[in-house]
């Protein structure tokens, strides 16, 4: 199968890349480099000894993604391509809105042209918003979100079932993550976003390594065990083959279906900070905070409907997630 990745460059897409090339696929992939590097293309090849087919292009592009379709031969998509931090979806609303659906209409439209009816799309747990009861599962209302970053998720989630209504030989499986960490055993790919990490245990690793002074825990007053919001934390590993999985899935099935991405297992803020420096045997100064606006106690999913119908199921530990996303600074920072 040839997949072409957009936004493939980045921490989800590279690591989806290596299980895509690994399981004997191949893999086009599409990026602009916004917070990516084209040095990843050397790590993918590093890992897995083949080099994916790069162009640097902005998915927004009528032209650009026309030209991608009409160089390969797309059997499928998986649809990383979108801006991604919630706190900067507040302070420019707009550019999120414009970039996360025009990437989305545009990529539909194209495929439309060149009968690609096949798309896995990287969705959220955000579309779940802040009223549902956890574990959240897909049957609850999932156009909640409190961000612009989460409606552009639940936004292209109802285009993408409308699409499906409209044109009954497509395909969208709808993956809803929760919180990916951790990097490849090889410590050679991992999440490295430009400037600052938003996510917590980049910004953990970081401050192991040095390249950060101190972590910030926002709020030990919540109605959970140690008072730390609870997250459910998947290894980025698993969340790639969870995209094969999916790729499977939608060669045998029509119509749009979400389905969560998680372990369904809540860790707490502490607990995986605690776990990071217990496996890694290093320190991580912190300091607690107060609350950080729009942080729900607790957000966790119920994974059964991955299992049964993508027959996939999370396989590696908080401890794998730690020592892999330590192991990437090591790599990165020598």
């Amino acid at each position: 199968m040839n997949v072409l990745l957009t936004g493939g460059l980045g921490y989800i897409g590279s690591h989806t890349c290596v299980e895509l090339l690994n399981a004997g696929h191949q893999a086009v992939i599409a990026d602009n480099l916004s917070n990516s590097r084209v040095t990843v293309l050397d790590s993918i090849e590093k890992i897995t000894g083949k080099r994916p087919k790069f162009y640097e292009i902005d998915v927004c592009d009528r032209d650009a993604v026309e030209r991608v379709f009409s160089e390969n031969e797309i059997d499928a998509v998986i649809h990383f391509a979108g801006l991604k931090a919630v706190g900067e979806s507040c302070r420019i609303p707009l550019r999120y809105y414009r970039n996360n659906l025009d990437t989305t209409l545009t990529l539909l439209e194209t495929m439309g042209k060149h009968g690609c009816t096949r798309l896995v799309f990287s969705s959220s747990a955000t579309v779940y918003g802040p009223n549902n009861p956890v574990p959240y599962f897909e049957e609850m209302p999932a156009n909640l979100a409190t961000n612009p970053y989460g409606w552009t998720k639940a936004m292209i989630e109802q285009i993408l079932r409308d699409h499906c209504a409209a044109n009954p030989g497509f395909t969208a499986v709808l993956l809803r993550y929760f919180n990916p960490v951790g990097s490849h055993e090889s410590g050679l790919i991992g999440d490295d976003p430009n400037g600052i990490p938003n996510n917590l245990m980049p910004y953990i690793a970081r401050v192991a390594g040095g390249q950060l002074q101190l972590l910030t825990v926002f709020g030990d007053d919540y109605d959970t065990p140690d008072g730390t919001c609870l997250r459910d934390y998947l290894h980025v590993v698993d969340l790639a083959k969870g995209h094969l999985c999916a790729l499977d899935y939608a060669a045998e099935h029509v119509g749009a279906e979400a389905i969560n991405l998680g372990t369904g297992k809540p860790v707490s803020v502490l607990e995986l900070l605690h776990a990071f420096i217990r496996v890694n045997g290093v320190d991580v100064p912190y300091v607690i905070g107060g609350r950080r606006d729009g942080d729900l106690p607790a957000s966790y999913a119920n994974a059964e409907k991955a299992e049964r119908l993508l027959h996939w199921k999370a396989e590696k530990s908080v401890e794998d997630m730690c020592r892999d996303s330590w192991s990437f600074i090591l790599n990165h920072t020598n």
